[in-house]
């Protein structure tokens, strides 16, 4: 039988999302002038900064959990925003076009994180009118 898998801790999470950021950044610097080199890495310069996107989200997210308490929730401004301009900011260091592909791909990364974060997140209690009415004849 297989081993029931938890997710992470909000701490582990902070410590792994914080290192992956500082990872990708400091490997797109290093590397900029190889992922500026042809159109194909260009393009795999503007999805490594949409990973930087999300993970720097995932950090600041668990950081604001942290401090804040466990129902705090990340909202599209000032975390997104902050998250986003400066991954753009990061991929346009690399190259022009890195930026603009960076923000594509964090949109639809943004996109599904946000799809997934609701379907976990939220209960399943049903929200529907039907629920609603049969709680006011209840009275």
């Amino acid at each position: 039988m297989g081993k029931v898998r938890r997710a992470a801790s909000t701490y582990l999470s902070l410590v792994i999302s914080s290192v992956a950021c500082v990872l990708i950044f400091s490997g797109m610097q290093i590397y900029r002038h190889y992922l500026a080199s042809s159109q194909t890495t260009t393009l795999l310069g503007g999805f490594l900064g949409s990973w930087l996107f999300i993970l720097s989200l995932t950090s600041i997210s668990n950081l604001e959990a942290i401090l804040m308490g466990r129902g705090f929730q990340a909202g599209l401004f000032p975390e997104v925003a902050f998250c986003m301009v400066s991954a753009i900011i990061a991929s346009g260091m690399v190259h022009r076009v890195c930026a603009t592909t960076c923000i594509i791909f964090s949109i639809l990364a943004l996109y599904y994180v946000n799809k997934i974060s609701q379907r976990v997140h939220h209960s399943t209690a049903p929200h529907s009118a039907e629920a609603v009415h049969s709680k006011k004849k209840k009275k």
